[in-house]
């Protein structure tokens, strides 16, 4: 390629659309892979039931992981409406976005399998904590970049696009704790990551706009 092309290439804009279809496809495989990480119990006690209740850190990594894919789609749809088009800038981050959502299953597969061994699952959960960190960070860089460079809609009203960059911001941070308490208490951490990936799934100012919206009785 050459230098030019390259150039023209920096400064082009593009639709949206393919870039949307492929993310949703990522995210739809890499949602589903999750539940591949799910196996039968062995019957070795006997009973079915406490076969099931012996696997839950496989359940528990399934649920959080599951909570953070869908608040990651749920992120990536409300940016991505916002956004009128896109450079290859955008296009390159949001690859990067995909690799990271699309490497979770595999530290899910390590928490379910070591959660009951001290040292091994501190080493799992720290890896799922910074694989976590890396979406939550690349969504607010594409975010910030397709602000900075007018990918916006131009008719967004200003308070809905601080909406949406206050809505990524404060997840950084506790990430961040998060990761830092696993070092401790993995357990604990792995908690915290699905109590993060609720409240990142809850339209908390959608309902508050709505019971407002609500005539007195």
């Amino acid at each position: 390629m050459t230098e030019g092309s390259t150039d023209r290439e920096a400064g082009s804009r593009y639709g949206k659309g393919r870039m949307e279809a492929f993310s949703d496809g990522v995210v739809a495989i890499a949602i589903t892979l999750l539940v591949l990480e799910l196996t039968p119990p062995a019957l070795e006690s006997g009973s079915v039931w406490r076969a099931l209740l012996e696997q839950w850190p496989e359940y528990l990594a399934y649920l959080v992981s599951f909570a953070s894919i869908g608040a990651a789609w749920v992120a990536h749809a409300a940016v991505t409406d916002h956004i009128a088009e896109v450079d290859a800038v955008f296009f390159r981050l949001n690859l990067l976005l995909l690799f990271f959502v699309s490497v979770l299953p595999f530290p899910t597969g390590m928490i379910g399998a070591y959660l009951h061994d001290a040292d091994a699952e501190r080493v799992a959960i720290t890896i799922y904590g910074v694989n976590l960190l890396a979406i939550s960070a690349t969504m607010s860089v594409l975010w910030r970049y397709a602000v900075a460079e007018r990918l916006i809609h131009g008719d967004r009203p200003e308070e809905r696009v601080r909406a949406v960059t206050a809505k990524l911001n404060p997840s950084l941070a506790v990430y961040a704790v998060a990761i830092a308490i696993g070092l401790a208490a993995p357990t604990a951490a792995v908690v915290l990551y699905l109590a993060i990936a609720v409240f990142l799934l809850i339209p908390f100012r959608a309902i508050v706009r709505h019971g407002r919206g609500r005539p007195e009785r």
